[in-house]
């Protein structure tokens, strides 16, 4: 039997070299009458167990709601097939596992939420799949997910042994349904809340003096302080900070020179800051501006000749603004 898979995890698969195998299929029912054919099949529900372990081993958690779901898949299978199922269940149940599988190999995005009712099963208790997929969607739903995989799961089991046998032989696996909604719904509102990170603002000023030789901006025309600032400023933006949203880059000028000159000047400064931070592999968007001299931080008394005092006195307005939005580490990352 082999196995059809939805589009998008077919595409991930082929994208992947088809590297997972996507067919596991048991032998008819009529032919499991050898212990060589038993063998096999047991072979083969092994086979996937170990590559559900190798998922777990590889970072996915069992608590997952799709290596859980998988695995009772697999579960209930593999408990028809002991009991001499002969209809198709098996082999469905156990395709829907691998189909799970194959895509958590191919780490396809996004995997399938839904609970398909293979081999024709009756859709038992609508209120129990409406309150499962209602604790989908709630807050504490990631404490919960096993118990809703494997509680839909287990719907299906009782809906396909309806269908097969009536209720009598489905009343156990309702059963087991609604405790496992009992118990996912105490874990969901138990569940505690995931802190928030906060989103911090910091704000760091670059002396343009100590950046760039005087009157230049460009990359060649950083001093060797300047180029120091930077390498501590991009080590910073991966040691200090968890993540980083953006980089605010504003550069400024004194009132010495023209105003159209001095909104060239600027903007330069913070594009070539902007470049040699993206030089060092910081990743985050970053905008650049420049708005000259239109936004001084000291006033010095004095014309507008560059004299050396005057030129030392307006020092504080020749700099680059940094602001840095983003999550801080608690710790800063040992070097």
């Amino acid at each position: 039997m082999r196995l059809i898979l939805p589009t998008a995890i077919a595409a991930a698969l082929s994208l992947a070299g088809s590297a997972f195998a996507a067919d596991v299929a048991l032998r008819p029912e009529g032919e499991r009458t050898s212990d060589a054919a038993i063998h096999a099949d047991h072979a083969a529900y092994a086979g996937v167990q170990r590559r559900l372990q190798t998922l777990n081993e590889g970072g996915r958690p069992l608590r997952d709601y799709h290596l859980s779901k998988a695995q009772c898949w697999l579960d209930v299978s593999f408990h028809e097939y002991t009991r001499n199922d002969r209809s198709d269940f098996t082999q469905a149940a156990l395709d829907e596992s691998v189909k799970l599988v194959v895509a958590m190999e191919a780490k396809a995005e996004p995997l399938p939420m839904d609970t398909p009712l293979v081999n024709d099963a009756a859709r038992l208790r609508p209120d129990l799949w409406e309150r499962f997929g209602a604790l989908k969607q709630h807050t504490g739903f990631r404490c919960a997910q096993q118990l809703v995989a494997c509680g839909e799961v287990e719907l299906v089991h009782a809906g396909n042994e309806y269908h097969q046998q009536q209720w009598r032989h489905a009343k156990p696996y309702v059963q087991i349904a609604e405790e496992n909604l009992a118990q996912a719904t105490a874990a969901a509102e138990a569940c505690p809340t995931p802190p928030v990170a906060p989103v911090r603002v910091e704000r760091i000023v670059l002396n343009a003096s100590a950046l760039f030789r005087f009157d230049r901006s460009a990359e060649a025309d950083l001093l060797p302080q300047g180029r120091a600032e930077l390498d501590a400023l991009a080590a910073k933006l991966g040691d200090a900070y968890a993540s980083v949203e953006s980089i605010a880059l504003v550069g400024h000028t004194d009132r010495l020179g023209s105003e159209t000159y001095n909104d060239r000047l600027s903007k330069a400064r913070a594009d070539t800051v902007k470049a040699y931070l993206q030089g060092k592999g910081i990743a985050t968007e970053i905008t650049a501006i420049g708005r000259g001299e239109a936004a001084p931080v000291k006033d010095c008394p004095g014309g507008d000749v560059a004299t050396r005092a005057i030129t030392e006195c307006l020092q504080p307005n020749r700099r680059v603004e940094v602001t840095i939005t983003g999550e801080r580490r608690s710790a800063p990352l040992a070097r």
